[in-house]
């Protein structure tokens, strides 16, 4: 809830003035609602806020496709919500992958065989990443990506399940 005196805003635990008294920072919190109506203060609903990953700031869905328009004869493609998603699925693949990318060089220098545990954890990684993606792009509206991305009936995020580091 926001609070507004003569249509201004008023912060919580903010001191304010109103006529010729100035009313300490705690005011707003320890005064009844009789007191605050007595004042002038109305109490208004906060304006809502929207996932920013789906949605504008005015609670409209983004484009879920890239967009392209052409501008003064040069082509510009703005990614849609999928793309970039895909995107941060990738590279959170990436940086999972990096740690061991070594041995995958050592492998093609030496002839050292990557460990099977690496292996396997490298492997799942793809896995998990491929999945996601392919889940990203079953969905047909912004309703079904809000609910992949949603958090599961236990209250835990729905967040790609890569496996876990063999090192950690």
């Amino acid at each position: 809830m926001a609070f507004l005196l003569d249509g201004k805003p008023l912060a919580v635990d903010v001191p304010f003035t109103s006529g010729d008294i100035n009313y300490p920072a705690n005011w707003l919190r320890l005064s009844t609602a009789q007191e605050k109506k007595d004042l002038g203060i109305t109490e208004v609903a906060d304006a809502p806020t929207y996932d920013s990953r789906f949605y504008l700031g005015d609670g409209s869905a983004k484009a879920l496709d890239d967009t392209k328009e052409t501008i003064d004869g040069v082509e510009y493609t703005t990614q849609g919500v999928k793309s970039v998603l895909k995107a941060q699925e990738k590279a959170t693949a990436g940086s999972l992958l990096a740690k061991y990318d070594w041995y995958v060089v050592r492998k093609a220098e030496k002839g050292i065989a990557i460990p099977s545990a690496i292996q396997t954890f490298r492997d799942g990684v793809r896995t998990a990443c491929d999945t996601r993606e392919k889940e990203i792009d079953a969905c047909s509206d912004t309703a079904a990506l809000v609910t992949l991305y949603s958090t599961k009936e236990d209250g835990t995020p729905n967040m790609t399940q890569y496996p876990i580091d063999p090192n950690s």
